[in-house]
């Protein structure tokens, strides 16, 4: 809740056009920097160049024109875009006084590109339990420089945490679908961000303009800006392997694969209906912070075809065969509920990798841990999104019958 104190210079705040060059210049004169235009925020190498220009300017027109923010909805988005611009300032600066930063090596990711809600983040954890691999924070992919330095207390814990859990102050039913901190782990499209290629944008808003450019635009800038951010974490922690997840890898794999060629992938499965009316839920749950406007037939329509695209790509792309060298292995929903200890020691044997006796314990806590966790019940319906079971049922049937997807929407 906002105190009466702070609502006129919300409304001062948000009262900002959301134009390019507004935002531009006031990220300069925050950073004391007068000069230097567009340039500042660029930096020699991949990654960095001004091709966020192009997203940037159309999301900024899309937010202005289609999304219908409130007024506190806006206060919140002039803070996001604020943050990450001056994090792009920093990161160029970075790279432009430290470029050997960019020979870090990211080697062998275990990377989980499963659908939302198909229990991606619950092996993320448990993958986090291994002390052997490193997991992005919340705080660390929000607020990446300066690189962070093992066991040092750092003041950008409590800035992330606070963005991360406004939302949910905002929209009371998020922290029960899906709970945000800057402790917690976090997933890749929050360094994406930074490129202004990300689902992250498409997740709060509706931008019909900007979601419509995305779903065709080159990613690799976006995979760029995520290498580099991993390179920046660890360049002062060395880290043997980083485990990662989102489901937006779903939409890019060639991308992803081509920025990590040795990548091992694990891919999560569960009844596309679920995931339909589980992640509109979510979504329009987390809309609804910035806008009073949400559509859920709308967020339906969009995930339908999406995650029909996605899911059916990712079934000719296993029957072509996977790239040489790209080990992957295919985890169901119901049996990560049911065994999860027994599906990472499978996924570790399929993928050749070592899964020692103090790895399984940890782990072993690590679910006992999470279990004792409670965050409420989600509900959700598939008959609010306005789509024809039978008709959803359809066009799914291959990728069900290729993965043996059980029905979970009767």
């Amino acid at each position: 809740m906002v105190n009466d104190g702070a609502i006129l210079p919300i409304s001062l705040e948000a009262a900002r056009p959301f134009s390019l060059r507004t935002v531009l210049d006031a990220a300069l004169a925050r950073r004391g920097l007068s000069s230097g235009g567009v340039g500042a925020f660029c930096a020699p190498g991949p990654g960095t160049a001004d091709d966020f220009l192009e997203p940037l300017e159309l999301l900024l027109r899309s937010l202005e024109e289609d999304a219908r923010l409130t007024t506190l909805g806006r206060w919140i988005t002039h803070r996001f875009l604020d943050r990450l611009l001056d994090v792009r300032l920093q990161i160029a600066e970075l790279v432009r006084r430290d470029p050997a930063l960019r020979d870090e090596r990211i080697t062998e990711p275990i990377i989980v590109v499963g659908a939302p809600r198909t229990g991606t983040t619950a092996l993320h954890a448990l993958l986090a339990a291994d002390p052997r691999h490193r997991v992005p924070l919340g705080w660390e992919l929000l607020r990446p420089v300066p690189s962070p330095i093992p066991g040092e207390e750092d003041g950008r814990v409590a800035l992330a945490d606070l963005e991360l859990r406004l939302p949910q102050t905002v929209a009371g039913d998020l922290a029960s679908i899906h709970a945000y901190s800057g402790r917690m782990h976090k997933e890749c499209l929050s360094a994406m961000s930074f490129s202004f290629r990300s689902e992250e944008f498409v997740s709060r808003y509706a931008t019909a303009r900007y979601i419509d450019w995305l779903g065709s635009c080159d990613m690799t800038p976006a995979y760029e800006m995520h290498r580099l951010v991993l390179q920046i974490l660890q360049r002062r922690q060395p880290t043997d392997r980083w485990v990662l997840k989102s489901p937006v890898h779903l939409h890019n794999l060639d991308v992803l694969l081509a920025t990590y060629p040795d990548a091992r992938l694990i891919v999560t499965h569960r009844d596309p209906l679920a995931i339909l009316g589980s992640v509109t839920s979510l979504i329009a749950t987390l809309r609804s912070a910035h806008s009073d406007a949400v559509s859920v037939p709308e967020i339906g329509r969009h995930h339908a075809e999406l995650y029909l695209s996605d899911l059916d790509g990712l079934r000719r792309r296993v029957d072509a065969g996977s790239p040489a060298g790209i080990g992957m292995a295919h985890v169901a929903f119901a049996e990560l509920r049911t065994d999860p200890i027994g599906v990472v020691e499978r996924i570790h044997g399929e993928l050749d990798l070592p899964f020692p006796d103090e790895v399984r314990s940890a782990m072993v806590r690590a679910d006992a841990d999470r279990a004792a966790e409670s965050h409420g019940v989600h509900d959700w319906s598939f008959e609010s999104l306005g789509l024809d079971r039978s008709e959803q049922r359809r066009l799914f049937a291959p990728y069900c019958e290729r993965f043996a997807v059980p029905e979970e929407v009767r």
